[in-house]
């Protein structure tokens, strides 16, 4: 938790970004595992905690933008919460705790919101994305689950989007946090894997890292020796010398903020010759971003540009073929790249995109490509400092992929099929880090930086 005063700040300048009525927020319920009372780990919902800093469930608050009052709604425990979990504050002192002076017990908000609608004022609401609150909020609304996301408050997302985007003083350095944190997982897998273990072996080695320093992973680890499967999420393959082992994975601390880091680790430690040209171009595309990366352009540009330094790299090993600046143009980059450089980041791996992707990833005027690839970008934006992004190209050979557009005669001017077929056992190769937009470019976060050029990667596994 952060001071009172910041959280008294962000909400007054939240409130002056709304014209009038009422502000309701919704914070998370615990979620049953298997049964009611073995639960999962607790997530508070992140643009509460933003806002209201409180990490428990069974939470609500709201914000009277035209009286400015603020509420927090929510329980006491009583004797049988207090003989499980021990002595706990009140809901007021801890209302207290982020600025807020009013509470009322969590059935009031019903009564509350209702009145509001009566008097004819507008409640805002952002959409959920849990089942429990669309139905709470369906109730109180007098509407279906079905339709509570689609009368959400476009002034409050908007809003909320604008302030959250650029990351407080506060904020970057609980990042930085989140980044050593996952610089410590993933060189722990740098340092451990070896042929013949279970990746499950590797992926829990990595957690375990994690949860002993900090709250849990920020996202459900990645690892696969077939890393042209973008988000695989098996762990059951033997290692075997000779694969590629795609890694992404990151960090949550305590305060929720989160890492992403992705790196791509030759089996047995040495990287072939074929392996050694894909993954220089990707290394190299990942280095050209950052240098790229500075307020004033978008980062729409950015994939553009290292999409094409890729298709480049590409033609050099024969892979590709004809103009280098028609074939981006036409979109070829996403038979091999067919996802976004990166996406914003910070108290959620990808910061705020419940709040809607296009909102979040990009500028007014902005339209999405339909590409495939340019189609999947997360973040378009222009950049401004503040922003924090991932920085991830990758270059996946998908034979499925590849053998659709070979049937459908696609690009045949720039796609070399026939040498193609030679790399269908090869998987991918994503390389990925978190950067922060300064005054004058953008710096890595976290103290040090994962090794990533072929070099680097070997003598970290061979120690």
């Amino acid at each position: 938790m952060f001071s009172k005063e910041t959280y008294i700040a962000r909400r007054k300048k939240l409130a002056s970004s709304v014209e009038s009525g009422i502000l309701v927020f919704l914070g998370n319920n615990e979620s049953p595992c298997n049964y009611r009372d073995n639960t999962y780990i607790f997530r508070q919902d992140s643009t509460f905690l933003y806002y209201f800093g409180l990490d428990l469930p069974h939470l609500a608050a709201a914000i009277d933008i035209d009286s400015g009052g603020e509420i927090i709604f929510g329980d006491d425990v009583d004797i049988d919460d207090i003989i499980w979990m021990g002595p706990q504050k009140s809901i007021a002192d801890q209302a207290a705790e982020v600025g807020v002076g009013k509470t009322y017990p969590f059935a009031r908000l019903n009564s509350f919101v209702a009145d509001a609608l009566a008097k004819g004022r507008t409640v805002h609401y952002i959409p959920q994305y849990r089942a429990d609150n669309m139905i709470l909020l369906a109730n109180i609304l007098g509407t279906q689950p079905a339709a509570v996301n689609k009368e959400a408050s476009v002034e409050f997302i908007k809003a909320i989007v604008a302030q959250r985007i650029i990351k407080e003083p506060c904020e970057i350095a609980e990042i930085d946090r989140a980044c050593d944190l996952g610089y410590a997982m993933h060189y722990t897998s740098m340092t451990i894997m070896k042929p013949g273990m279970i990746e499950q072996e590797v992926v829990g080695a990595m957690e375990g890292v994690v949860i002993s320093g900090g709250y849990m992973t920020s996202f459900p680890t990645i690892l696969s020796q077939h890393g042209e499967t973008l988000h695989n999420h098996l762990h059951d393959k033997v290692l075997e010398v000779g694969k590629l082992c795609v890694i992404d994975a990151g960090a949550e601390i305590a305060s929720h903020y989160c890492s992403d880091f992705t790196r791509t680790l030759p089996v047995g430690g040495k990287f072939d010759s074929r392996q050694k040209d894909i993954y220089t171009i990707v290394s190299t595309a990942n280095s050209f971003a950052a240098e790229m990366a500075r307020p004033g352009i978008t980062y729409r540009e950015v994939h553009l540009a290292a999409s094409r330094l890729m298709l480049q790299g590409l033609k050099n090993v024969g892979l590709v073929k004809g103009d280098i600046d028609e074939a981006l143009a036409l979109g070829v980059q996403g038979l091999f790249m067919p996802h976004g450089l990166g996406h914003n980041m910070g108290l959620d791996v990808h910061d705020m995109e419940n709040l809607g992707e296009n909102y979040v990833g990009y500028d007014p005027g902005q339209e999405r490509a339909k590409q495939l690839g340019l189609g999947s970008l997360r973040m378009a934006r222009k950049l401004v400092p503040g922003h924090v992004i991932t920085d991830e190209p990758g270059i996946y050979f998908i034979p499925a992929l590849i053998e659709q557009w070979k049937a459908d005669g696609k690009f045949t001017d720039f796609v070399n099929y026939s040498a193609l077929e030679g790399y269908y056992d090869f998987g991918g190769i994503r390389l990925e880090d978190d950067i922060l937009i300064t005054a004058s470019g953008c710096r890595r976060l976290g103290q040090k930086r994962l090794p990533i050029t072929v070099e680097d990667v070997e003598e970290a596994m061979a120690s």
